[in-house]
């Protein structure tokens, strides 16, 4: 079965949760205060939710940098929580290659700005 699908119940978990803290909430906090209270809720429909899940990057053999994943779903979803006016076509490209470096295949992008707003983005497993 293909990841995409296999992954769909825990982005459309994710997605209830995110509408949930976004209702509760709103827009105007902090990031992490929307990780917190997205853990919180994620936790409830007993996700695995790992926090600032840190990854090295390789080339080659070599390890070239690192970066740190706001959060991972059930060691198969990537989410980057933004709290912005809109989401640019940086932001996205972020999570791809953030999909590349992990070799996951399956990001969502969530924007707790004035108006909600949710980017899903997939990597076949033949682009990684």
């Amino acid at each position: 079965m293909d990841t995409f699908y296999q992954s769909s119940d825990t982005t459309n978990k994710i997605i209830k949760a995110y509408y949930r803290v976004y209702n509760k909430l709103g827009y105007g906090f902090l990031e992490k205060l929307y990780e917190r209270a997205l853990i919180i809720e994620l936790e409830k429909m007993g996700l695995d939710v790992k926090s600032q899940y840190p990854i090295k990057v390789y080339y080659d053999d070599n390890m070239i940098g690192s970066f740190v994943l706001d959060l991972l779903v059930n060691d198969s979803v990537i989410v980057e929580i933004k709290a912005i006016k809109q989401i640019l076509p940086v932001h996205e490209v972020q999570l791809v290659n953030y999909l590349k470096a992990t070799a996951l295949n399956v990001g969502l992008l969530l924007n707790f700005g004035e108006d909600p707003e949710i980017k899903r983005k997939y990597l076949k497993p033949d682009n990684i």
